[in-house]
């Protein structure tokens, strides 16, 4: 969609947590499950925030794409049925999510963190990318069928999929408020959210834990936080501008990507996606494909040569980088 109001003046695409609550929960986890190699703190105060008002992130889609070279060892441990047509066929979103998954400028191109490490990897492997893209609903059946070797969606590490997929990690999973710039909120902990009204995806997984952190303050005699959904995040984002909600809560990469396109919002608090436990973002494969381990070893292979950093940093993703990438199945999850 397009939303103007004279402070932005760039082509907004529909954002994680609100319309498009299947990314929104992309990152959850069951509360079972845990994961681990995340660089950054799981929850705590505020983050650096975000706003300069001067869109950094290039979207025209004539950019060049970060590139990799072929690492011959890690190479020939890719499975000969994957190997054999030298393509790695990945399985990504339609839609819009900004900065990880949506079309540039053109209205052609798709881009994005999540196309660019689908890319790195392939270069790694020595595969030429074939990028196909589904929603968000018809992924699993999709890379269940065999229609996609791997799938690089936010897809979130938890219990259910570890039934059906191996995993591959990449990225932590957080969760942030965005506010407007200046707000005196210290938002990020239960206790902070009492008295606040705060829009949140409806059904999502950041609602569920807004709603556990009521039930903490209701229990203590405090005043939970009004909840309020919305329709669009161009709703939100005209109720944060009037004052009629006091934050937005929803993933970290989609709203540092907000503020870092606006003068008038900021984040505060990072907050795990799969509070009160951790998760990660990771491929994604079907269940004993072999995959999963030559794809961790290749991002590992990325990271320590540099690449893997310069992606998150183009997207603006530092915050969520992971210091390995590590494989998950439902025997080691």
């Amino acid at each position: 969609m397009t939303w103007t109001d004279g402070r932005l003046t760039r082509r907004t695409l529909t954002l994680g947590g609100l319309a498009l609550p299947g990314l929104a929960l992309a990152a959850c986890s069951d509360p079972a499950s845990s994961a681990s190699g995340a660089s950054g703190s799981a929850a705590g105060g505020a983050s650096d925030g975000g706003g300069s008002g001067t869109a950094a992130i290039d979207t025209s889609g004539t950019q060049e794409r970060i590139r990799s070279t072929k690492d011959d060892a890690i190479a020939a441990t890719v499975p000969a049925d994957i190997a054999a047509d030298g393509k790695l066929t990945v399985g990504s979103l339609t839609g819009g999510t900004p900065p990880l998954v949506f079309l540039a400028d053109d209205n052609t191109t798709t881009i994005g963190s999540e196309i660019d490490i689908a890319q790195l990897v392939a270069d790694k492997l020595g595969l030429e990318m074939d990028l196909q893209l589904t929603s968000w609903d018809n992924w699993p059946l999709k890379l269940e069928a065999g229609e996609y070797e791997v799938v690089h969606g936010n897809v979130g590490i938890n219990a259910a999929r570890l039934e059906k997929f191996d995993f591959a990690s990449y990225r932590a999973a957080f969760m942030t408020f965005l506010v407007s710039k200046g707000a005196g909120f210290e938002l990020g902990e239960p206790e902070s959210i009492s008295g606040h009204v705060i829009a949140v995806g409806s059904g999502t997984n950041q609602e569920q834990i807004l709603t556990t952190w009521n039930s903490q303050l209701s229990a203590a005699g405090k005043e939970p936080a009004e909840l309020k959904n919305f329709s669009s995040d161009a709703d939100v984002l005209l109720a944060l501008g009037s004052g009629r909600i006091d934050a937005y809560f929803a993933p970290f990469a989609t709203m540092t990507y907000i503020a870092a396109t606006r003068d008038d919002v900021e984040t505060q608090g990072r907050i795990d996606a799969g509070w009160p436990n951790k998760t990660l973002v990771a491929a994604t494969f079907p269940r004993g494909s072999g995959l999963a381990e030559p794809y961790a070893a290749a991002i590992n292979a990325l990271m320590a040569e540099g690449t893997y950093t310069q992606v998150l940093d183009r997207w603006g993703l530092a915050d969520e980088a992971l210091t390995e990438s590590t494989v998950h199945t439902q025997e080691n999850p």
